[in-house]
């Protein structure tokens, strides 16, 4: 037993010294889905999107890579989604041009957004969020594997697609409602969309729309200036991306 702590122990001292040197940080991402998604992936400017920005994720499948200290991103979840051998398809959200591989492509909205940073010039803490400003698809969470206190989660895991208001929906082929438009892209109004004259947090206020989302998924930004309950620090070499996690 004494043996096999030891051993224990010189392989954990192990790992984290491979973490401290090679300065990467691991994400994994789970499809807890009934069906499958093909997750995108980009890279924001002058970061480099991983995996090529795009894979096929069936259900209760995972996926690990590593991502630079200091990578800034996003990732979110496709859905409905139909490729040929060429990877040249569609999707019916969160679409990124038309191919199984993003290549730095953003998503088409509505979509719902993990998004992080994981250590700036100036801070060596990790800031990461779900955003429903683009829209809601799917539900996602992110977590930290391990990282101490006041590493939060950060997540809408209900599906918005029930309570959606009608104008905002978006449906299938057969009716069904796959997305939820934010109120920006379903109103197309400065005061939802925080331009124009309400360009900042002192002008751009929840609105109706948004404290409706922000009521069901009090985790995820609501609007653009939602930082105080949505915008999560912390510090870890590991970050658990589910999609359709399980409701806390």
């Amino acid at each position: 037993m004494a043996s096999f702590r030891c051993k224990y122990q010189l392989f954990f001292l192990c790992f984290l010294l491979f973490v401290t040197f090679s300065g990467g940080i691991q994400l994994i991402v789970v499809n807890n889905c009934a069906q499958s998604v093909w997750p995108g992936m980009q890279g924001s400017g002058g970061h480099p999107t991983p995996n090529l920005g795009g894979f096929h994720l069936a259900p209760a499948e995972e996926v690990y890579f590593d991502v630079p200290l200091g990578w800034s991103g996003r990732i979110w979840a496709r859905q409905g989604c139909t490729f040929d051998a060429n990877g040249k398809g569609a999707c019916q959200t969160g679409d990124c041009g038309g191919q199984l591989h993003c290549n730095g492509l953003g998503a088409a909205p509505p979509a719902t957004m993990v998004e992080m940073t994981l250590g700036t010039q100036n801070s060596p803490l990790h800031y990461y969020d779900v955003s429903l400003v683009d829209g809601f698809n799917i539900p996602v969470s992110i977590s930290p594997v391990g990282g101490g206190v006041g590493c939060g989660v950060a997540g809408c895991e209900v599906d918005l697609n029930v309570c959606c208001p009608s104008k905002f929906e978006v449906k299938s082929g057969d009716g069904k409602v796959v997305g939820c438009k934010s109120a920006c892209m379903a109103l197309q109004s400065d005061s939802y969309c925080c331009t124009g004259q309400y360009a900042s947090p002192d002008t751009c206020k929840p609105t109706l729309f948004s404290q409706l989302f922000k009521s069901i998924c009090p985790r995820a930004y609501s609007f653009a200036y939602d930082d105080p309950t949505s915008l999560n620090m912390c510090k870890a070499t590991r970050y658990l991306i589910t999609f359709c996690p399980p409701r806390r």
